[in-house]
């Protein structure tokens, strides 16, 4: 007899992946986040002067050119004679390892809060949570303005700011899916068998509620970059000469009329990576939601 053989069935991950790809929007922001990656880590190779010229704080007596395609500052010279372009490239570093940071300290904090709110319950549910709720009631633009004025500009205060205002939104979202997960069998397997509450939050339960905890990181790397770049555009973020597009954005008002390349292209800059993120992040919702499954 002939046997029949099965097909074999995609695993978790191949199926992920395959509803993200079928998302333009969603690779579209894949491809631009993995360039812009690719520009922070290279920055030496790509800027005009080539990797000797590290030092993206040169100035130039030459008076500020306006950007031109034909010539060596295709993105054109600020006040200072600092050519743009290498500025924009290297202050995709800054925003980047602003964002991911930022995001791995609310990652980190908002997980520890909301597993033991969600595992726990009573008592130490109720104090959390009732914390988290005064923070979810101030605006997290606010909150960190409030904490960057405290702490002064900088980049690790920016970073600071920023992440504390972010903690309590990944707090309420991971004491969600805990106290879904914690209701399935398998954890009162572990539980029956022995094994104790640090054991069972961090092998059965945090694995199973990271899909939420992905798309919200993701997401959360736009808003970092967003609020980071608009605490250095009123003067509590990172501060020269470090290139950042906040602080580029807000300098370049003063030469808005005359030399209008100032502010267009680290406006520009911090719409396609905000974008980029976004709309991977709802490319990833969207892969990850059982619903969509076809």
């Amino acid at each position: 007899m002939d046997t029949v053989k099965r097909k074999k069935k995609p695993s978790l991950y191949t199926d992920i992946w395959r509803r993200f790809r079928r998302s333009p929007p969603a690779m579209i922001g894949l491809i631009l986040i993995a360039l812009l990656v690719l520009a922070a880590i290279f920055a030496e190779f790509i800027t005009p002067e080539g990797p000797d010229n590290q030092d993206f704080a040169r100035m130039n007596v030459l008076p500020m050119q306006r950007a031109d395609v034909g010539t060596l500052h295709i993105f054109g010279t600020d006040n200072l004679g600092r050519d743009q372009f290498t500025r924009i490239i290297y202050g995709a570093r800054t925003s980047l390892q602003i964002g991911f940071i930022v995001v791995g300290i609310a990652m980190v904090f908002g997980v520890l809060l909301g597993s033991i709110a969600g595992y726990y319950g009573g008592v130490r549910d109720t104090i959390i949570m009732r914390v988290v709720d005064v923070f979810l009631a101030i605006p997290n633009i606010l909150l960190a303005i409030a904490i960057a004025s405290a702490l002064g500009p900088g980049m690790f205060n920016v970073m600071i700011a920023v992440g504390i205002g972010s903690i309590p939104g990944y707090s309420r979202m991971v004491r969600a899916a805990v106290l879904t997960v914690r209701e399935n069998e398998f954890v009162e397997a572990a539980r029956a068998i022995g094994g104790n509450d640090v054991r069972i939050i961090l092998r059965h339960i945090i694995p199973n509620c990271m899909a939420p905890l992905i798309v919200q990181a993701t997401l959360g790397l736009a808003g970092s970059i967003l609020a980071a770049a608009g605490l250095s555009f009123i003067g509590l973020g990172v501060m020269p000469p470090i290139p950042e597009w906040g602080y580029m954005l807000s300098q370049g008002r003063r030469f808005i009329r005359d030399f209008p390349h100032l502010s267009l292209y680290p406006g520009f800059a911090i719409v396609i990576v905000v974008l980029a993120f976004n709309m991977l992040g709802d490319g990833l919702r969207d892969a990850f939601d059982p619903k969509l499954k076809t």
